[in-house]
C-alpha cells in the first residue's frame, strides 16, 4: 500500500493528501482538490480500475466542506479505492466524469438533485432524482429538515425530447402500470412497429431512505435496510450489517457467516426462479411459468419455516443472524433443495425444448459487451454481456472464502442468455447451500452487543441476485448514523435497457425488460 500512495504522489504530487485503510480490502485516499479527473483517468488506465460508484456527503457544518466519493475496484487483484475530494461549500462545483465514463451520468445527477452541487460539464445536467416541476431543496443537505412540508408542486414533471420525423410517433407507457409493480415511465419513439430509442423516467416513489437513516438508531436501521428493495431485503440488510460491522470492528462468529450464505443463496434461487417463469409468461409459455412459480412458491415457503417470513425479513442482524436453526430446520434445507433442484432441471428442460420460446428469446434485447462495460452494467444482465464481476467471488464475505464459485458469463447479451445465466446461478446456488451446511459449525450465531463508536467509516458489498449491492456508513453519536449511502444494481442497470431495446419492436419490449427486472423501489430508494 504504501508503494501504491507513493507511485501517486510521485505522479499527481501536491494532489495527494493522505491515504488510510480502516477495513481490509479498501484504502480511502483523500486528494487535496475537487478535480478528480487525473487520478480517475490513471487508476482506469494504469490498473484497469472500474469506477463501482459516486456519492456525495454534507460535512458543511464540521468542516465547511462537501465531499464526494469515487469508490474504484482496483483489478486485477480487487480492493476498492476511495478517493474523497473535498468542495468547498462556498464553491459548489466538481468537474464530471460522465463525458468518459457514461455509468456515473444518473449519480452525477443525483449529487446535483440531493446536495445542490454542480457536475460542471456534465452532458446531461437535468434533473434525475428530483422532478421538474420540485422546487429548489436539496434534501440530504443536513440543514433540510425531513418533515419539511413542500409547497404544491406546479408544472410538468418531466418533458420528453420530442419525437420528429415523417411516420415517427411516441407511445407512452406509465408511469402507473396495469400490474402491481412501481411507477416508472417509458416514452418509446417508433418508426412502425420497431423501436427507434427509449426514454426513461424514474424517481416517482422516492421514499428518502437515506435521510430516513439519519434519524434511526444504527439496530433498529437494519429494518429500514431490508425495506429498499422488498425481493432483496436479506441482501440489503447484509449489506447494511457488514457496513456497520466494518465500521465497528465487530467480527461475525462462524455459523452466522454460513447461516447468512445459505438466506443470500436461497433469495437469489427463489428470484431466478420466478424471473425465469415470467420471461416464459411474456412470451406466452404459460404452462413453464406456472412451474416456476410452483418452485418459487417451495422455496419461499422454506423461508417461512426457517426465518418466520417468506421474503428473509427479520432475520439478519449487527453482528450475525437473530436466531438459531435447530437439526429438523437444516434437515428441511436440504430435503426442498434435493426435490427443488430436479424439478428445476425439468423445467428448464421444457423451456429449452420449445422451438417458439427460443425464437422469441434468441437474437432479442442485445446489449453489446462494449456497451455493458462503459455503462458499468452488473450482475445477471452484465454476465449474460461479457462482464465478469461477482463480489461473491472478487471481495469474498460471509462464508463465501471458502466456496469454491463458478461464475457463468456468455457474451452474447440478448434475452435468451440472460435466462441462461439465471438458470446457471440457481445450480450454482443450490450447490453452494449444500456445501455450506456440510460445513456449519456449532457455536453461537450472533456476536455480544457492543457500542458502535461515532465517526467511523466503512463500506461494504454485497453480491445481490440482481447484482453488485453497495452500502457505505459514517457513524455519529449515540449509535447514530451522520450517512447511510445506498447503490442497488438497478441504478446501474436502467440506461442499459434502454441500449437493449433499440432496434427491437415494440411487442418484445415486455420480455426484454422482465429478462433485466430492474428494481424501481431499489433506484428510486
Amino acid at each position: 500500500m504504501n508503494s501504491f500512495f507513493q507511485e501517486l504522489r510521485g505522479r499527481f504530487g501536491g494532489l495527494i493528501r493522505s491515504f488510510h485503510s480502516d477495513q481490509a480490502g479498501a484504502i480511502s485516499i483523500l486528494l487535496s482538490g475537487s478535480d478528480v479527473r487525473p487520478i480517475a483517468g490513471f487508476l482506469r488506465a494504469e490498473y484497469g480500475a472500474r469506477l463501482v460508484t459516486v456519492f456525495a456527503e454534507d460535512r458543511v457544518e464540521p468542516e465547511g466542506l462537501f465531499y464526494n466519493y469515487y469508490v474504484f475496484e482496483q483489478r486485477p487483484n480487487p480492493q476498492f479505492l476511495i478517493l474523497q475530494v473535498p468542495i468547498p461549500a462556498d464553491d459548489r462545483r466538481f468537474p464530471s466524469l460522465a463525458e468518459d465514463l457514461p455509468n456515473v451520468n444518473w449519480q452525477e445527477r443525483e449529487i446535483q438533485d440531493w446536495f445542490g452541487l454542480e457536475a460542471a460539464g456534465h452532458p446531461n445536467p437535468r434533473r434525475v432524482a428530483l422532478h421538474d416541476n420540485w422546487p429548489d431543496v436539496h434534501p440530504l443537505c443536513k440543514d433540510f429538515p425531513i418533515d419539511q412540508v413542500l409547497p404544491p408542486f406546479e408544472g410538468e414533471q418531466h418533458v420528453y425530447r420530442p419525437t420528429l420525423g415523417e411516420g415517427v410517433f411516441q407511445i407512452p407507457v406509465g408511469p402507473v402500470h396495469a400490474g402491481i409493480i412501481e411507477p416508472g415511465h417509458f416514452n418509446f419513439a417508433l418508426a412502425g412497429e420497431p423501436i427507434l430509442y427509449l426514454q426513461l423516467r424514474m424517481f416517482y416513489t422516492h421514499k428518502g431512505t437515506e435521510k430516513l437513516f439519519e434519524r434511526l438508531p444504527i439496530r433498529r436501521a437494519v429494518f429500514l435496510a431490508e425495506s429498499i428493495s422488498g425481493d432483496s431485503s436479506f441482501s440489503h440488510a447484509v449489506a447494511f450489517c457488514q457496513a456497520i460491522e466494518g465500521a465497528a470492528g465487530i467480527e461475525i462468529p462462524a455459523r452466522a457467516a454460513v447461516m447468512r450464505t445459505v438466506m443470500l443463496e436461497l433469495e437469489r434461487i427463489y428470484n431466478h426462479t420466478a424471473d425465469i417463469g415470467a420471461i416464459a409468461t411474456d412470451v406466452g409459455f404459460v404452462v413453464a411459468n406456472m412451474h416456476a412459480a410452483r418452485l418459487r412458491e417451495m422455496i419461499v415457503a422454506l423461508n417461512e419455516e426457517l426465518t418466520g417470513n417468506r421474503l428473509l425479513r427479520g432475520m439478519a442482524s449487527v453482528g450475525g443472524v437473530r436466531r438459531d436453526w435447530d437439526s429438523a430446520q437444516i434437515r428441511a434445507i436440504r430435503r426442498a433443495l434435493e426435490i427443488f433442484e430436479k424439478e428445476f432441471r425439468d423445467l428448464i428442460a421444457l423451456i429449452a425444448s420449445s422451438d417458439s420460446t427460443r425464437d422469441r428469446l434468441e437474437r432479442t434485447g442485445i446489449l453489446s459487451v462494449e456497451k455493458a462495460r462503459a455503462l458499468g452494467v452488473v450482475g445477471v444482465a452484465g454476465r449474460a454481456s461479457g462482464v465478469d464481476l461477482d463480489v461473491r467471488r472478487d471481495h469474498p464475505y460471509a462464508a463465501y472464502r471458502g466456496v469454491e464459485l463458478r461464475v457463468p458469463v456468455y457474451d452474447a447479451g440478448d434475452v435468451w442468455h440472460r435466462m441462461q445465466v439465471r438458470s446457471d446461478e440457481v445450480h450454482e446456488s443450490v450447490r453452494i447451500v449444500g456445501a455450506a451446511l456440510d460445513t456449519l459449525p456449532s457455536g453461537p450465531w450472533c456476536a455480544p452487543p457492543q457500542p458502535i463508536p461515532g465517526g467511523r467509516c466503512a463500506m461494504s458489498a454485497v453480491e445481490g441476485w440482481r447484482g453488485e449491492i453497495i452500502h457505505w456508513v459514517r457513524t455519529g453519536p449515540g449509535e447514530s448514523l451522520e450517512r447511510c449511502k445506498i447503490k442497488d444494481p438497478s441504478l446501474n442497470n436502467w440506461p442499459a435497457l434502454v441500449e437493449a431495446v433499440e432496434g427491437n419492436i415494440i411487442a418484445d419490449f415486455p420480455v426484454i425488460n422482465k429478462s433485466f427486472n430492474l428494481s424501481y423501489s431499489g433506484t428510486d430508494r
